[in-house]
């Protein structure tokens, strides 16, 4: 029984690791938010374009980013 219970909390230890990993992905600093915002101003929805500009980011996580703060509902 304790090699179950054991095993189980592992699990949710992997869990909740890349839970805490995706989110962190989420957090932009002021100066990438602000880059994104001109960039966005500049070029519109040219994920990859604004991605070039900040280091360690790609244009998926930007446009989620960007859909999660910015979009409006139509």
């Amino acid at each position: 029984m304790a090699d179950s219970e054991h095993s189980s909390s592992d699990d949710t230890y992997v869990d909740s690791r890349e839970e805490t990993s995706e989110e962190s992905k989420l957090e932009f600093s002021e100066d990438e938010e602000t880059l994104i915002i001109r960039m966005y101003n500049l070029v519109g929805e040219r994920w990859s374009l604004i991605a070039g500009r900040i280091p360690g980011r790609t244009a998926e996580e930007i446009e989620k980013y960007w859909n999660s703060r910015y979009s409006t509902s139509q």
